[in-house]
């Protein structure tokens, strides 16, 4: 009997219920990535990495931040990214999913509510999961139910903080979360309000300065900001008080006990910084690019979003799949979403818009969905 059969039947169980993934090459046009501005390989970006490489910057950090991987690049980027989105500190992780679990596992302390969004990433779920402040779900993007669910645990003897934990653009349906109502809800129940920006950074806001912009600075805020969507790098900046940043290097174990991101990298997302501030066109084209992709796929079924991400509902797991396979035959790098990512019964295509193709290829996409859903 093999020491790992209970893996196996998870496998199998998955592979009967068309929900088993597996790693596939790139291929076809760029219908699926999260290169919004497409900077992943700009000219810009590499020359920067060089220069870099010029100047002796080194290529791995060889340890934590705490011991000797603290590097000269890595406090330039933090310094000018505070600067640049307007916060008074900023942290520097090897991934957005590590900023998210460390920031929810480390900030609620016991006795604390987080009170987070239903569509929240799979990474504020994992924070929440090694924290130790009690968790409760609210209705998507209803601002009536975080102040319900606060004002719930407060009659019910919660003295705690309240976390109202959200996105500012949500990755699987591209619609906007009512920030303004969260921060109102937030300053009337003295909460803490943590805002992922991972996929409106680069896109929305001056200078591409997110959806938050304009709340951040203020001291019951936190943003995340990943590096690897339209800036085109990876890792993931977290922006808020210094005593956020302070707190984190002294009790974040995501933080303290990971080797620091390269300082390569760290030199990459500073001219990341430089490319949104200078280059605006980028953000018009993208949405233009949008708003053609919107008028030629309603006709097939896709709800306009105002954002890159256009999702195509098709409901089970086996005929989006389908879908997705049959458009990757002819061409289109489009992948198929499932549960557990979203919720049963809304398996569906997730068409992201990238600098990466132009109108004509979008048209292309939308008489293929249409012709292989007739």
């Amino acid at each position: 009997m093999s020491l790992l059969t209970a893996q196996q039947r998870d496998l199998g169980d998955l592979a009967a219920r068309a929900r088993l993934r597996h790693l596939q090459p790139r291929a076809g046009l760029d219908f699926s990535s999260n290169d919004y501005l497409g900077l992943a390989d700009s000219p810009r970006l590499r020359a920067a990495v060089a220069a870099a490489l010029a100047r002796g910057v080194a290529v791995g950090s060889g340890g934590s931040r705490l011991l000797r991987g603290n590097d000269a690049e890595h406090e330039a980027l933090e310094a000018e990214a505070a600067a640049f989105f307007g916060s008074e500190s900023a942290l520097f992780f090897s991934s957005g999913f590590t900023a998210n679990a460390a920031l929810l596992s480390t900030l609620p302390q016991r006795g604390d509510l987080v009170v987070h969004d239903a569509l929240v990433h799979a990474s504020a779920h994992e924070g929440m999961r090694l924290g130790r402040a009690a968790a409760v779900s609210a209705a998507h993007n209803d601002a009536d139910a975080f102040d319900a669910a606060i004002a719930r645990w407060r009659r019910d003897g919660g003295t705690g903080r309240p976390w109202i934990a959200v996105e500012s653009l949500y990755s699987m349906d591209g619609d906007r979360a009512p920030l303004a109502d969260l921060l109102a809800v937030a300053e009337r129940r003295e909460a803490m309000l943590l805002i992922d920006e991972a996929h409106a950074t680069g896109v929305f806001g001056e200078r591409g300065r997110g959806l938050a912009a304009e709340l951040e600075g203020r001291d019951n805020v936190v943003t995340l900001r990943t590096c690897g969507k339209a800036m085109g790098c990876e890792g993931a900046l977290l922006c808020g008080p210094r005593v956020v940043r302070d707190f984190l290097v002294n009790r974040g174990r995501g933080f303290i006990f990971s080797t620091a991101p390269s300082p390569l990298m760290a030199s990459a997302v500073r001219e990341a910084l430089h490319i949104l501030a200078d280059e605006p066109e980028r953000r018009d084209r993208l949405a233009a690019l949008v708003a053609a992709a919107e008028t030629a796929l309603a006709p097939h079924g896709v709800t306009p979003t105002g954002s890159q991400i256009l999702p195509l509902l098709i409901g089970e797991d086996a005929p989006a799949m389908a879908l997705a396979a049959g458009m990757q035959a002819a061409g289109f790098d489009v992948r198929g979403i499932r549960p557990p990512t979203v919720p049963a019964g809304t398996a569906r295509l997730r068409i992201s818009i990238t600098l990466n193709v132009g109108e004509a290829q979008i048209a292309a996409l939308a008489e293929t969905i249409g012709r292989l859903r007739r």
